[in-house]
């Protein structure tokens, strides 16, 4: 039984020195012959990328990236679903010492947009039949800077380029540069209450945070078989669907659905013979509406979910069905996950009995606090407050800001710089049990993705018919919340469901389809303070 301290410092000394290869730690370094990654097809067809042909693929283009002029630091885009295509393209990415700037592919072209201008990217990746969105309109008010280069081999215009080219180039591959813990990683954009989203920076010594939680929180191991249901343009996905994997030099499942199905869910767990399963509350509950009896082929031995709380139920059920409990993690896209009961039996924690509503211990690697709201001294046990890592006792805390605010750490930070702040609120209870209650940044998570208010509020307005409106989340049993507006019509417009369709229709159009409010309801005025401050709180 390894020793969690020792192997958490053997980590971060891997993973933060001054001559740190990604290509190396993530594939070079493993069995050629072992599978990286098994791609799903929408029949269940399987088709596999060993860590040897991973090698040779990403090495090769990288050359042909390198050959179109990218170089340490820039930043490569991708529009690709999880799969054997981004696996390649991310690797080479991390040869090139570049930085990775996964996009949802669901995200609308106006979004995409706006996060490919404020990272500034050179060069965007699109499986072909997302590579319409990149197509100039309405939404670009300046001239593109990035180039364009598609997976597939449709058409393209001038200047574009596709991956069949330049995986099958001659050019001469690129020495791998040397990288430091600190180099950027990549930029995962993250919704923000008040303005657009930003990017937050993960650096290469990240890695040490991911590999623990694969090694401890999901408990994955090498005879697992391990699928995470995350799409890759988020956090869980990215840190833990592609990136952990590799790290430990295991094989991931990636299923190619284009949407979700409780019943193809279950098809690949018995099919593919799935021992470790890592998903979002909203695959859970959909699973449960649909399924009374598990088939006998599944055997899955160890169930994770991040993204929001489980409701007790969920637990119960699962533990039923299943014959195992979901093991409910807490984390955020600038944390990785730090909290809740591991999967592996090496730690004491992974038989402890939870009370209702708790979500469990810090993680090896972590130590979180609740701090009092005023004066950010530890609140008493079983009293609400800030969550908040203790910086100088967690070995594992990287994150260091967002792209373009050069005061995040300021405002992430307690005054003294010794906590992270998370900008969420629980309590902690006698046992050491994190118990989460809100987030106070305001974001509203449905079906696992994180929506900021103010991001669909900006949309709406930009319709003719809509003067104002306020956006809040409506509790759902399936999706965990739905987006709701209240709407303020310009003059000359009357609200109706032929209006409100048409509104949802734009906020899809322009943002994202699982950003569209469920409800819309047209008002006389907002709920506002004596000082015209919105109350948002007053919205549903």
């Amino acid at each position: 039984m390894s020793d969690p301290a020792q192997l958490l410092r053997d980590w971060i000394a891997t993973y933060h020195t001054p001559t740190t290869s990604v290509a190396h730690l993530l594939c070079d370094r493993h069995d050629p012959h072992t599978t990286a990654t098994t791609q799903i097809g929408p029949t269940l067809e399987p088709t596999t990328l060993t860590y040897g042909q991973l090698h040779q693929k990403s090495t090769t283009l990288a050359a042909g990236l390198h050959h179109l002029g990218i170089r340490p630091g820039d930043r490569i885009a991708t529009l690709i679903p999880k799969g054997i295509d981004l696996t390649i393209t991310a690797l080479a990415t991390w040869r090139l010492g570049a930085t990775l700037v996964p996009l949802l592919t669901s995200l609308a072209p106006s979004a995409i947009h706006q996060r490919l201008t404020d990272s500034g990217t050179t060069l965007v990746i699109a499986q072909d039949d997302y590579r319409t969105k990149l197509d100039p309109g309405p939404h670009q008010t300046t001239p593109p800077t990035w180039h364009t280069a598609t997976t597939g081999t449709h058409p393209l215009r001038d200047g574009d380029h596709t991956l069949h080219t330049l995986t099958t180039s001659d050019h001469t591959p690129p020495p791998t540069p040397p990288t430091t813990g600190d180099t950027t990683l990549a930029l995962v954009y993250v919704s923000n209450l008040i303005g657009p989203p930003r990017g937050a920076r993960v650096p290469v010594r990240a890695l040490a945070a991911m590999h623990a939680y694969h090694h401890y929180g999901l408990g994955v191991t090498d005879d697992d078989t391990y699928w995470n249901t995350a799409d890759p343009g988020t956090a869980y996905g990215l840190y833990h669907g592609l990136i952990s994997p590799l790290l430990a030099g295991h094989t991931s499942l990636a299923l190619q659905a284009g949407f979700f199905d409780p019943e193809l869910t279950l098809d690949v767990l018995g099919m593919y013979q799935v021992t470790n399963f890592a998903s979002d509350p909203t695959t859970y509950r959909t699973i449960r509406a649909a399924t009374k009896t598990l088939p006998p082929e599944i055997i899955v031995q160890r169930l994770a979910s991040a993204g929001e709380p489980l409701a007790p139920d969920v637990i119960d059920w699962a533990t039923d069905l299943f014959g195992i409990p979901i093991r409910d993690h807490y984390g955020q896209t600038e944390l990785g996950w730090c909290a809740g009961i591991p999967n592996n039996p090496e730690l004491p924690q992974a038989d402890a009995p939870l009370p209702p509503g708790a979500i469990g211990p810090a993680l090896p690697g972590w130590n979180i606090h609740v701090l009092d709201p005023i004066d950010d001294q530890p609140a008493p046990l079983g009293v609400y407050g800030r969550i908040a890592i203790d910086h100088t006792t967690s070995p594992l805390d990287w994150f260091e800001g967002y792209h373009g605010y050069d005061d995040t750490l300021d405002i992430r930070r307690t005054p003294d710089h010794t906590h992270h702040l998370t900008g969420d609120t629980g309590i902690m209870d006698r046992q050491g049990n994190l118990h989460f209650s809100t987030r106070d940044d305001g974001a509203i998570i449905t079906r696992s993705y994180r929506i900021g208010p103010t991001e669909v509020e900006t949309i709406l307005t930009s319709h003719p018919a809509v003067d104002e409106c306020g956006v809040y989340a409506i509790p759902d049993p399936i999706a965990g919340h739905l987006v709701g507006a209240r709407v303020v019509l310009a003059p000359d417009h009357t609200g109706g469901p032929h209006l409100a369709d048409e509104l949802r229709d734009w906020v899809s159009t322009h943002l994202a389809p699982h950003a569209a409010p469920h409800t819309i309801d047209f008002v006389d005025e907002l709920p506002r303070t004596a000082s015209g401050k919105m109350r948002r709180a007053r919205l549903p």
